[in-house]
């Protein structure tokens, strides 16, 4: 890999004021030798400071361990060094070690490590509590923190989670989403506040005042399957839901697949392909704030779904389904008459 390319995903903040200690150093020349592509002078680099405590390069060798550059890959050694690293509070750490014991199925050990991950806004870990959540597995089954968790995942980018939020459309009621989405909305506000409290507060801080960080980039998402679950009535299913996997390369996942729902009572337009579109903002809380607005005013509009439909910056309202277009113009028409802008659109 070109050096440029590695370059940009490490994070690294050097002593300003002083000289370096020989062991924040080491590290840092073990980030060069990496972003060359050297990885077993990285690796040789790194070893020394994380025997003698360095959560930087203790969460630097569980990487190389993970990946399995510059070493062999070996799951049992990078969860070690991630716990040491974790241990002293180093939140990356934190976030992989929770995530590498869920891949090997310790899901009571990896708990309380997702659930602080989730908290501050780590997507993965989100993503595997919300799958969690869904079918009920090793976390109780509750629909709404599901959809929530899920969404806040989507949010930021996670592509399978966009993939699970529309699968669990078929499942969630309406009334329930819409809880769902308001609680993700509390739940920003919250992984704020959480992250604010943490920066700079959990790391070992040097006599100079710098912290040294040389980190190489996080691994790739887990993919947990979610795994479709009748509607609350239906009897539970006889066989035990299968633990979630992780993928294990660092490369995007495809979309889970889910078993075809049974069919259920839905509204005259639910399979419909047309929808209504009330807005495109660059934030989705106003995308959220005018949805509440339009469901008071608008007649017929509390009856709809509302989708918030991601096109890269932008988060475009939208409102549906429809099963023709025809009905979506009408509909159209009644948000136009109350002064709020409208387009058709087809799925």
């Amino acid at each position: 890999m070109r050096y440029s390319k590695i370059a940009r995903q490490l994070v690294l903040a050097s002593a300003i004021l002083g000289l370096a200690s020989p062991a924040l150093a080491d590290v840092k020349a073990g980030v060069d030798a990496w972003g060359r592509g050297d990885y077993k002078t990285a690796v040789a680099e790194w070893r020394g400071p994380a025997a003698g405590g360095d959560a930087d390069a203790q969460f630097n060798m569980g990487q190389a361990h993970k990946l399995g550059r510059g070493v062999a890959m070996d799951l049992d050694q990078a969860e070690r060094y991630y716990k040491k690293a974790a241990d002293q509070g180093h939140l990356q750490a934190s976030d992989n070690y929770g995530l590498i014991l869920f891949q090997k199925k310790r899901q009571q050990a990896a708990l309380p490590y997702l659930q602080a991950s989730a908290n501050r806004g780590e997507p993965r870990a989100q993503y595997v509590l919300g799958t969690g959540h869904f079918n009920g597995d090793f976390v109780e089954k509750d629909w709404i923190k599901a959809y929530a968790l899920m969404t806040r995942a989507s949010a930021a980018g996670l592509p399978q989670a966009t993939s699970n939020m529309a699968q669990m459309d078929k499942y969630i009621p309406l009334d329930q989403r819409r809880r769902a989405i308001e609680l993700a909305g509390q739940m920003e506000e919250s992984e704020k506040r959480v992250r604010t409290a943490q920066v700079g507060g959990l790391r070992p801080v040097q006599s100079s005042g710098a912290i040294q960080t040389a980190q190489l980039p996080a691994s790739k998402a887990v993919s947990p399957k979610i795994v479709p679950t009748p509607k609350p009535k239906a009897p539970p299913a006889t066989k035990p839901v299968p633990a979630p996997k992780v993928a294990a390369a660092p490369k995007p996942v495809a979309a889970p697949k889910v078993a075809k729902p049974a069919p259920t009572p839905v509204r005259t337009a639910s399979n419909g392909k047309w929808r209504v579109q009330l807005g495109a903002f660059g934030s989705q809380n106003k995308a959220k704030a005018l949805w509440n607005t339009l469901e008071k005013r608008v007649s017929g509009l509390n009856n709809l779904q509302p989708y918030l439909v991601a096109a890269g910056n932008i988060t475009r309202l939208q409102a549906g389904p429809f099963a023709t277009k025809t009905q979506a113009s009408r509909m159209c028409s009644t948000v136009k008459a109350s002064g709020n802008d409208c387009i058709v659109k087809s799925r």
